[in-house]
C-alpha cells in the first residue's frame, strides 16, 4: 500500500494512508476554517468574569447554525457539546458545563466546524479578566511554540521537525511538553493520518509533502508533562495540577512553506496579550 496517495483518489475513511489535496481541498479548507476563526473572534468579547462555558458553548452552536456550519464534536464519539472549554489545569477537552468563569482563570476555546463537508478546527486560550503573570508568560510560550512548529513545516522535512521545535522551545523557558496528545491530518475527516506529536527528532516521522494537511497544537504545561483523564472519560488535566495552554491552527502544506488557514481575520490569535 502507497504510504501517499492523492486525496481524490481516496475513500473518506481512515486507510492509513496521507492523502495529498489540490485547490479544492484547500479551499474547502480555507472556507471552513474562516467560520471557525471568525468565532474564535467573537468569543474575546464574551470571555468574561461570571460567563459560563455553557453559554460559550451556546455561543458556538448559534454561531455555526446561522452560517450552514456544524461543530464537528457534537455528537462525536458521544460527546455532546458543540465545543471544548478547557480551563487552567485542563490540558483539553474540558466539558462546558454551568459553572461561572473566574477572575484570573485561563481557557481554552477548541472550535470545529465543519463547512461542505471540511472541517476547520482551531484553538485559542483567552483570559478571563486580569491573569498573573506566570499564567500569561505560559500563553506566550505556547503561541510561540505554536508558530515555531508552524515555521519548521516544508516539503522535504519530516513530521518530526515540528515536534522538535517545539518541545526545543518549550523546555528553554522551563515549560513541558503534553506527549499524550497531538496534532492530527485533517480535511473531510475530523481526524486522519498522520499524527503530529509535539516533540521529537528532525529525523523522525513522515515526510511533509506538497498538499498534506493537518492540525498543530501543542499542549505546553508550567509544570511536568503528565496528565490523566477523569472519569468522564473526556477531561484531561495536568497530574501535578499545573497551569496548562494550548493554540491550535490547522494548516496545509505548499510548494515551499505552509498555509494557515485557521488565522484570525481581525489579528486575535492571541486574545489579550500584546
Amino acid at each position: 500500500m502507497n504510504k501517499y496517495i492523492a486525496a481524490i483518489d481516496a475513500p473518506i475513511k481512515n486507510t492509513g494512508q496521507i492523502r495529498l489535496h489540490g485547490e479544492e481541498g484547500f479551499a474547502g479548507m480555507r472556507k471552513a476554517c474562516a467560520v471557525t476563526a471568525e468565532c474564535l473572534d467573537a468569543l474575546v468579547d464574551i470571555v468574561k468574569p461570571g460567563v459560563t462555558t455553557q453559554e460559550i458553548d451556546d455561543f458556538v452552536f448559534k454561531f455555526g447554525h446561522e452560517r450552514d456550519a456544524m461543530p464537528a464534536t457534537l455528537n462525536y464519539r458521544g460527546y455532546t457539546k458543540s465545543c471544548c472549554t478547557s480551563i487552567n489545569h485542563v490540558v483539553c477537552h474540558g466539558i462546558p458545563n454551568a459553572k461561572p468563569l473566574r477572575e484570573g482563570d485561563i481557557v481554552n476555546i477548541d472550535v470545529t466546524f465543519v463547512v461542505d463537508g471540511w472541517h476547520g478546527d482551531s484553538s485559542r486560550m483567552y483570559p478571563v479578566g486580569a491573569i498573573k503573570r506566570a499564567a500569561e508568560r505560559l500563553l506566550e510560550v505556547t503561541h510561540k511554540c505554536l508558530m515555531l512548529g508552524i515555521e519548521a513545516v516544508k516539503p522535504g522535512a519530516r513530521t518530526g521537525a515540528i515536534g522538535h521545535a517545539i518541545q526545543t522551545y518549550a523546555e528553554s523557558e522551563r515549560c513541558s511538553v503534553v506527549r499524550d496528545f497531538c496534532g492530527h491530518g485533517l480535511g473531510q475527516m475530523f481526524h486522519d493520518v498522520p499524527n503530529i506529536l509535539h516533540y521529537g527528532q528532525p529525523d523522525q516521522g513522515p515526510e511533509l509533502r506538497e498538499g498534506m494537511i493537518f492540525t498543530i497544537e501543542p499542549m505546553i504545561n508550567l509544570g511536568r508533562p503528565h496528565v490523566k483523564v477523569l472519569s468522564d472519560g473526556w477531561t484531561a488535566v495536568t497530574r501535578d495540577r499545573s497551569l496548562t495552554a494550548q493554540y491550535e491552527h490547522s494548516i496545509g502544506v505548499t510548494a515551499d512553506g505552509c498555509e494557515i488557514f485557521s488565522l484570525s481575520p481581525k489579528g486575535l490569535d492571541c486574545p489579550g496579550l500584546t
